[in-house]
């Protein structure tokens, strides 16, 4: 009796594996095995860095308000600990909107802090 090898489910699995290597260098994208190697390791820096983006963007919004913050002659731990005794409670992100792209109500926000 011949051997049974399900091409179908073989060529199915290469395909998924071929069509996540689309657009990279090389054999990258043409060879499985180099194409598999590339994809796996993708997927883990994708994994990864879905992390990491998460904290490099709370860095980002911390830097924003800070030198918003100073511009006022307050710190960035200043202004916070004012904030949370205050019980304003508007996050990182949208402080950092504001300190960037409307001063006037940042100050406004700063001045409720201090007072």
């Amino acid at each position: 009796m011949p051997r049974s090898v399900n091409a179908v489910a073989s060529r199915r699995r290469r395909k998924k594996i071929m069509v996540l290597a689309k657009g990279y260098y090389g054999s990258r994208s043409k060879v499985y095995t180099v194409a598999k190697n590339t994809v796996e390791k993708g997927l883990q820096y994708a994994y990864r860095d879905r992390k990491t983006k998460k904290r490099e963007f709370r860095a980002l919004w911390i830097q924003r308000i800070n030198a918003g913050a100073r511009q006022h002659g307050i710190s960035y731990s200043q202004l916070m600990g004012k904030l949370n005794a205050k019980e304003i409670g508007l996050n990182r992100k949208v402080l950092a909107d504001l300190a960037m792209n409307h001063p006037d109500a940042f100050k406004a926000i700063v001045d409720a802090a201090v007072k």
